[in-house]
């Protein structure tokens, strides 16, 4: 009877870890939209912080980003980066047609990529504005930095089981990937699919490695207290071109990336408030969380600078007036 129980256990145990795998959404495109000022408030920076004492209290008000759709980068690789192929290379919010028999009204990610007609390999990194933080809190009471949740991380995860993304296609060939980074910074680009269909279309990899049958699972036993949460971020898209392939413009659509996964830790009621006693990982993740923002702060700080060197469009007229328009 008791050999019978053990088994009845592990059978279900097994059932569960194949069924009961979590999917959570890492991004979705239509929550990112602008608002009147021109950014995405849910996931709004103030990198003003990170500025130096030489900047007024209005410059400081203006250093804000966020993930806006047409704040990301489309970044062509070094031998492809032509100013003319940078140019023409970026991102929009596009709102799909009302009538459309998916997402019809929804606002996805429009993709432009100009790729150089020469006949060698290149790609285009799809980037966010600033390296996502994993985290950042949403507000004062927020102790476990979740700003960012959901809005390109999700936390607690084992093992990937799937990666999956809404694209839209218009039949291209080029290649499709997403890059992930984990807690130990640690980068794992993942080929979803190709362009080659029209439509919409739900590209998916599949972890090959990934073992349904609990049976089969290497299992150990590790620390509960202090480990950190693992967690995984997006770091970006990729689109890539074969040598073989066509260059000039490539356009493509994406709404959302999810992610199905297994918990890293379970969460169970436990006698002792071990975070409570030692705070251990509240400051861990408090060093963390300062770090993240200083690294974004001083980027953007950077790049408030350099666009204030640009010429405006006044600038530029008043330039081409005292040149007799040429």
């Amino acid at each position: 009877m008791k050999r019978f129980v053990i088994l009845l256990v592990i059978a279900i145990v097994g059932v569960s870890a194949s069924v009961y795998a979590d999917t959570s959404t890492l991004i979705d495109f239509s929550k990112l939209v602008a608002d009147q000022s021109g950014q995405n408030a849910a996931t709004l920076v103030d990198f003003g912080q990170s500025a130096g004492a030489s900047f007024t209290t209005a410059e400081k008000a203006q250093m804000k980003t966020s993930l806006a759709l047409e704040n990301w980068q489309v970044r062509l690789n070094s031998s492809a980066r032509s100013v003319a192929n940078q140019e023409l290379s970026y991102t929009k919010a596009v709102t799909v047609n009302k009538n459309a028999t998916k997402f019809g009204g929804d606002i996805v990610m429009g993709i432009r990529i100009h790729f150089p007609e020469s006949p060698y390999n290149a790609f285009a990194e799809i980037l966010p504005p600033f390296d996502i933080p994993a985290y950042m809190p949403a507000n004062a009471q927020d102790t476990q930095g979740s700003k960012f949740d959901s809005y390109g991380v999700v936390k607690n995860v084992g093992t990937i089981k799937s990666l999956a993304a809404e694209v839209y296609g218009s039949n291209f060939p080029n290649g499709f990937a997403v890059v992930l980074q984990n807690q130990n910074n640690e980068d794992k680009t993942v080929f979803l699919n190709n362009l080659d269909f029209d439509g919409w279309k739900t590209l998916q990899w599949v972890n090959p490695n990934y073992i349904n049958d609990v049976r089969n699972r290497d299992i150990r036993k590790v620390p509960l207290y202090p480990q950190a949460t693992p967690y995984y971020k997006l770091v970006g898209m990729i689109v890539y071109k074969d040598a073989q392939q066509q260059g000039g413009d490539i356009i493509t659509y994406v709404k959302d990336i999810t992610m199905t996964y297994d918990k890293a830790v379970l969460s169970l009621q436990r006698d002792i408030n071990d975070e409570a006693v030692w705070g251990i990982l509240g400051k861990r993740e408090a060093a963390r969380r300062q770090a993240e923002a200083a690294k974004i702060g001083n980027l953007q700080v950077l790049r408030y600078l350099e666009q204030q060197k640009m010429a405006g469009p006044n600038e530029n007229a008043a330039a081409a007036a005292a040149s007799g328009g040429n």
